[in-house]
């Protein structure tokens, strides 16, 4: 597999991953996408483990030699890093509705499944090619600790991670904030995830910061990073189909549009095979620049406001980039037209064919602070089972979408409860506990920098690490 910039016209640039996993973004402000989606052999994965699942899916997509893959995977996907044998457990809260557990890694939120095996491809990699590099990631909350918890202490690897101050919930920020190992740095920035994105963004294309570092990104605009998220649905896919459930649809909570593109990734693997994804439901929060797009054709971006499920709280969704590529037949020159005109002017609009057809890929909805509130109590009072605000967006899609009266729709479960337990006890009286091997996070002591939301001084902190 080959991978080109969304925004090569000529197409004649492609590169393998093992290059685009250490340079994340393209050198034109792309994002790199594969040229082709890979066919999977659904039938051949029945009875498969997470693992063996796991390997079928990211094969296709890697230059590294199946024996080594291998051993990447099982390093990745075990109890040692994962505290539920099954990964991802799908969990029924009611007739035609299931929830897609992510949170059972290291920091307890959906982003570890991608970082774990990322921090095990990187040691590879880099060992393969003797090469230190310099991390950089914006988090709006769940990013930076699992990024954090999968390269701290390597040797070939420092990490630098922003995240807007005073904008995540105490135990995201103390679960980055905390870790004390030296190749581990912290910046809060005064501003919001938009802002952070940006930097890094921008980083990334700054000659002085390449020149002294080789310098990449871990957030989803790195491929990698969607890649090991296909994984999970597929698992989901396959473990529906054991008990005789076909077709499901996913309710992806979404702000930055890497989940659900992974999704849409998913879905095209499938389709090949005859055994397709129905329907992709986007759920947005209050910040719901996705769900206006499927509801206008017009992507506009709008003030970041602070929401009871602040992971969400986006304005800027830079993996819908990759999306926008596909509906457009790959017409780069106007995606880079496109994404150009909405960093300017902060608004573009598609025609009404590619309307047309964006809203036969994904079903979109919006889910307020209170109908968050109201979706945790629901199904606390109904079933027993805490939801994480996040969760709560994407059942809540669910429920709007009016599928599940004939369809089963699997809402992905993307964060532990505790790690939000004020608004989970506003919600359902009831403080939400943390695992043991977390339970004294509020306790530990923290480690990291307040700095302005300005590019040349946050520059001359990566060009120092």
């Amino acid at each position: 597999m080959l991978y080109q910039s969304t925004r090569d016209s000529s197409r004649h640039l492609a590169f393998p991953f093992s290059e685009i996993l250490l340079t994340a973004l393209a050198p034109d402000g792309g994002l790199y996408v594969p040229q082709s989606f890979p066919a999977l052999d659904f039938e051949t994965l029945k009875g498969k483990s997470y693992a063996e699942i796991a390997e079928a899916v990211i094969a296709p997509y890697v230059d590294i030699p199946p024996d080594d893959l291998r051993a990447i995977i099982d390093k990745t996907y075990n109890q040692g890093a994962f505290r539920d044998a099954a990964v991802t457990p799908l969990r029924p809260l009611a007739k035609n509705l299931s929830v897609l557990e992510l949170f059972h890694g290291p920091t307890l939120a959906f982003k570890d499944i991608a970082l774990q095996f990322l921090g095990h491809v990187f040691d590879y990699i880099l060992d393969k090619q003797d090469k230190q590099i310099v991390i950089i990631g914006a988090t709006s909350g769940d990013t930076g600790s699992a990024a954090i918890e999968a390269f701290k202490g390597k040797p070939r690897v420092k990490i630098i991670i922003l995240h807007p101050h005073e904008r995540t919930s105490e135990i995201q920020r103390r679960q980055m904030t905390s870790v004390q190992d030296k190749n581990v740095f912290n910046l809060a920035v005064r501003g919001n995830f938009d802002d952070a994105q940006g930097i890094v963004k921008r980083a990334l294309n700054d000659a002085d910061v390449q020149a002294a570092h080789t310098v990449t990104a871990v957030n989803s605009i790195n491929f990698a990073r969607i890649v090991a998220q296909i994984v999970y649905y597929v698992v989901a896919t396959v473990r529906l189909s054991e008990q005789g459930i076909h077709n499901p649809s996913f309710a992806v909570p979404t702000g930055n549009f890497g989940n659900v593109y992974a999704g849409y990734a998913a879905k095209r693997m499938l389709e090949q095979s005859g055994a397709p994804i129905k329907h992709l439901i986007i759920a947005s929060n209050r910040n719901d620049i996705l769900t206006r797009f499927f509801e206008t054709g017009k992507m506009q971006q709008d003030k970041v406001v602070q929401s009871h499920s602040p992971s969400m709280d986006i304005q800027i969704s830079s993996n819908f980039e990759r999306y926008f590529y596909e509906l457009a037949d790959h017409n780069a020159n106007m995606v880079s037209d496109k994404m150009n005109q909405f960093h300017h002017i902060k608004t573009f609009a598609v025609s009404t064919d590619l309307f047309d057809k964006a809203r036969h890929d994904f079903m979109a909805f919006r889910c307020g602070d209170d109908d968050t509130l109201r979706t945790i109590k629901k199904y606390y009072d109904e079933c027993g089972y805490t939801l994480d605000p996040h969760t709560a967006v994407g059942v809540y899609a669910a429920e709007q979408s009016g599928l599940l009266k004939d369809q089963h729709v699997v809402a992905l479960a993307c964060a532990h409860p505790a790690k939000f337990p004020d608004i989970v006890k506003e919600a359902t009286g009831v403080l939400p506990a943390l695992p043991n091997f977390i339970a004294d996070i509020l306790t530990r002591t923290e480690r990291y920098d307040v700095i302005d939301n300005n590019y040349d001084a946050i520059k001359q902190f990566i060009m120092k690490v």
